[in-house]
């Protein structure tokens, strides 16, 4: 605001002709009017002349308005001019009205004797203040109708008006009286809209109204101060805070103001670009806060005016846009600023000397700031039915919103279902290859630990058993020369004696008892080595190996190994045919056809006991691929089982016959082989599997042998 009051000072001061006054007179029609014009200026530089030199310096200028502006410097300013009084009351006053002053000094020439009537100011302490210490009214000792001159020193860090008047008594407590009901509407009407709007806060709690709370006593306290009425005089003597707190609060109004209008607005919707600048005004407002308090007053001060400019101009610029981009309440902050700007004009023009000094032009600035609180008050009143309106949408909007997410929830409830379908599905099938691999695991270990058994009790057993095979026919054919000698001696003739022993020996029966031990051990050498070859074809260690190999051999190997088991309780009954060779993994061939022709021996057994049981093994070849059936009378499977006989871990043994797993073994290597098991079956008749094999395998080459 000062910088504008600047403009318009510089641009009146311009344009005003020089004013070649004479000095005041008082008489009885005299009238309360500034009589700036009638003063001499001098600018002392050194800030140290004394009141003597002063007086008789011939370096004054003439005083070009009725309301001298005196710009912030270290410099001092004296005034001065001469008084008469007309009148027959020697009471003559001088008041100067405006508070913001930093220190005055008033004195009396009457000839060489000069008496200081006023040491006062805003940076000197109340109890160090000559004359009224409250208001810059001072009681000039003139006798009627003599005359005397009038000398003042005046010195701050800001820029400082000087409204002087001259009157009898009586006249300015009357106007005083006036100013101080004039400032009491003031602030009474300032605290009104400060309770009211802070009572609607606590009711809905809108950051908005407590910012406007904030904002009006800021803008309320600066002018106050302004008008010499600071809350540090209330607190205590205080002088470097006093001098000081119209700029300092109207700083923190800067700031407040321009908060809330960024809430009240809505900036960031309707003036996003200009109001990304308000963080830089804030941290600009803070370092001249510092340079003012504690380091230079005269350069903070005009820092401030610029400040202050800058902020009034951005203010104004964003209620601007806002208004024109839709903002309803942007139109009532525009009023509402408008309105205060017009005062600080009317203010301006006053001091100026455009506008007479009267107590409305006097405090326009006051004025101006109460009517804006009033509107911006209406416009926060305003807000409370948009707010509504808003609360109205949005629960319409929510509604909306809930009814859409409610179609939006069934929606993804009946996705969400199907995802899960789909991922049980998923999950099953992966146990169930898990119990697969598993299975297979168990039994590709447990085949890998017979193998390996077998294969060595086979080849422990086939050493000995060629020992025995490879001596049999030496003792037969050293046997045959014994019987050979023997009958030599007999043909010579033997002793009685020979003769007797030969009878009670019976030769002729040892030797034909020694001949059937001999075949018995041939026969059983025989039956041993074949099998030893039915366990080492069995075993087949070479499994991860693809190679042509004869199925019909495999059976056999593998009835060699479950022939304990079948002998004299399960008859068997073999049609193989001749069959081409078949590529495969014999040892998991070889599996299979032992855990199929176990499964129907348990089932035979389980139906017929001991006897009455019959196993079938038919092979044959059928174009490219070769068909094993293998067929029991035993105790078959309902529908409801056969279904299930190739699941890992079903079993309808009882617990510790059967791990459920050699049928879902059987599946796998089967399938593995790309070829078919099927099986059929009825309730108390008996069970048939097939099991078709291609003679040649589609698999990668070096799987092969």
């Amino acid at each position: 605001m000062r910088v504008i009051q600047l403009l318009v000072l510089a641009t009146i001061s311009v344009l005003s002709p020089a004013y070649a006054g004479t000095h005041p007179v008082l008489n009885d029609n005299a009238e309360t009017s500034p009589i700036g014009r009638l003063f001499e200026i001098l600018v002392d530089d050194s800030a140290n002349l004394r009141p003597s030199e002063a007086m008789v310096s011939t370096g004054y200028q003439k005083a070009l308005l009725d309301v001298p502006n005196l710009l912030p410097t270290q410099s001092a300013y004296w005034l001065r001019c001469s008084i008469t009084n007309e009148t027959q009351d020697p009471s003559t006053y001088i008041s100067i009205p405006y508070a913001d002053i930093d220190e005055l000094d008033i004195y009396l020439a009457d000839g060489d004797d000069i008496t200081q009537i006023a040491h006062s100011g805003r940076s000197i302490p109340k109890s160090e203040r000559l004359g009224n210490p409250v208001a810059f009214e001072y009681k000039l000792p003139i006798p009627a109708g003599g005359s005397m001159r009038v000398l003042m020193r005046i010195r701050g860090f800001k820029t400082m008006h000087i409204p002087a008047m001259v009157a009898g008594e009586g006249v300015f407590p009357q106007a005083r009286a006036e100013r101080n009901l004039l400032l009491g509407l003031f602030a009474g009407m300032m605290l009104v809209l400060a309770m009211y709007n802070l009572f609607i806060y606590f009711s809905i709690r809108d950051r908005a109204y407590l910012l406007y709370v904030l904002y009006i006593i800021a803008i309320s306290l600066a002018q106050l101060s302004y008008l010499g009425i600071g809350p540090f005089d209330i607190i205590g003597d205080n002088a470097y805070l006093n001098a000081r707190s119209s700029l300092l609060f109207s700083l923190l109004a800067i700031v407040l103001g321009m908060e809330f209008q960024r809430r009240f607005i809505n900036t960031k919707r309707y003036a996003r670009g200009i109001q990304r600048w308000y963080p830089a005004v804030y941290a600009l407002i803070f370092a001249n806060m510092v340079i003012y308090l504690g380091i230079d007053p005269w350069l903070g001060f005009n820092i401030g005016n610029a400040i202050c400019g800058l902020t009034a101009l951005i203010v104004l610029a964003t209620a601007i846009i806002s208004f024109k981009n839709g903002s309803r309440q942007a139109g009532f902050f525009l009023l509402a600023w408008s309105v205060f700007l017009t005062g600080v004009v009317i203010f301006v023009l006053k001091d100026a000397g455009v506008l007479h000094y009267t107590l409305i032009t006097a405090h326009a600035m006051p004025i101006g700031s109460a009517i804006e609180g009033v509107l911006l008050s209406f416009g926060l009143a305003d807000r409370i039915n948009i707010l509504r309106q808003e609360k109205e949408r949005s629960q319409v909007d929510a509604l909306t919103a809930a009814t859409e997410n409610a179609r939006i929830i069934r929606d993804q409830n009946v996705i969400l279902e199907t995802k899960v379908t789909e991922r049980t599905q998923e999950l099953q099938r992966s146990l169930n290859d898990l119990k697969e691999a598993q299975s297979q695991l168990v039994e590709a270990e447990k085949m890998s630990s017979l193998g390996q058994l077998t294969a060595g009790i086979a080849h422990e057993i086939n050493n000995p058993i060629n020992f025995i095979r490879s001596n049999i026919a030496p003792l037969k054919r050293d046997l045959l020369d014994m019987l050979k000698l023997l009958k030599a001696y007999r043909a010579q003739g033997a002793s009685a004696e020979v003769a007797a022993l030969e009878q009670r020996i019976g030769v002729e029966d040892t030797v034909r008892e020694i001949q059937d031990i001999l075949h018995s051990m041939e026969d059983g050498a025989n039956r041993t080595a074949e099998i030893v070859r039915g366990l080492r074809t069995f075993s087949r260690l070479d499994e991860n190996d693809l190679k042509p190999s004869d199925l019909n051999d495999g059976l056999k190997s593998t009835l060699s190994i479950l022939g304990p088991q079948l002998r004299d309780r399960v008859k068997l009954s073999l049609e193989l045919g001749d069959l081409a060779l078949v590529e495969c993994f014999p040892g998991q061939i070889n599996q299979v056809m032992m855990n199929l022709l176990n499964n129907a021996r348990q089932a035979a057994i389980k139906r017929h006991g001991e006897t009455g049981g019959h196993i079938k093994v038919v092979t044959r070849q059928e174009e490219d691929q070769v068909v094993i059936m293998i067929s029991d009378n035993g105790i078959g499977m309902t529908e409801e089982v056969r279904a299930r006989i190739f699941e890992p871990f079903f079993t309808t043994k009882d617990v510790g016959e059967g791990t459920g797993l050699g049928l879902s073994i059987a599946h796998s290597i089967i399938e593995r082989h790309q070829g078919h098991i099927d099986v059929q079956s009825l309730p108390n008749q008996g069970t048939e599997f097939r099991i078709t094999l291609p003679n040649t395998q589609h698999m990668p080459q070096q799987k092969r042998a």
